[in-house]
């Protein structure tokens, strides 16, 4: 059974940093495509961050030069390390994960960046 699960989220000043997590189970990180997407309110849901077979990464230009998405295969969990965070990153953050052709959701975590 596939479950993912976020932790890390908080609130924090703009120029600070977070970690976010996801521990991922019933599957390896390091064996799939996993993501990060955001939600602001009244926004459409937006990728922020992949990485496949814990190699290849992509992150959406607004985060470019600042976040990091990397995998742990000895945890089993995805990460998603912000620097200089803006107010414009204040979202809910979800990982993702697409296994063996069907897209598992954690339930989110909470970043909210004050000016």
């Amino acid at each position: 059974q596939v479950q993912l699960v976020e932790s890390g989220g908080g609130s924090v000043q703009a120029g600070g940093s977070l970690r976010l997590s996801c521990a991922a189970s019933g599957f390896t990180v390091g064996s799939y495509c996993m993501h990060w997407y955001r939600q602001a309110p009244g926004k459409e849901r937006e990728g922020v961050a992949s990485i496949c077979t814990g190699t290849t990464t992509g992150y959406v230009d607004s985060v470019k030069g600042r976040f990091t998405i990397s995998t742990d295969n000895a945890k089993n969990t995805l990460y998603l390390q912000m620097n200089s965070l803006k107010p414009e990153d204040t979202a809910m953050y979800s990982c993702a994960a697409n296994v063996r052709g069907n897209l598992y959701w954690g339930q989110g975590t909470q970043v909210t960046v004050s000016s």
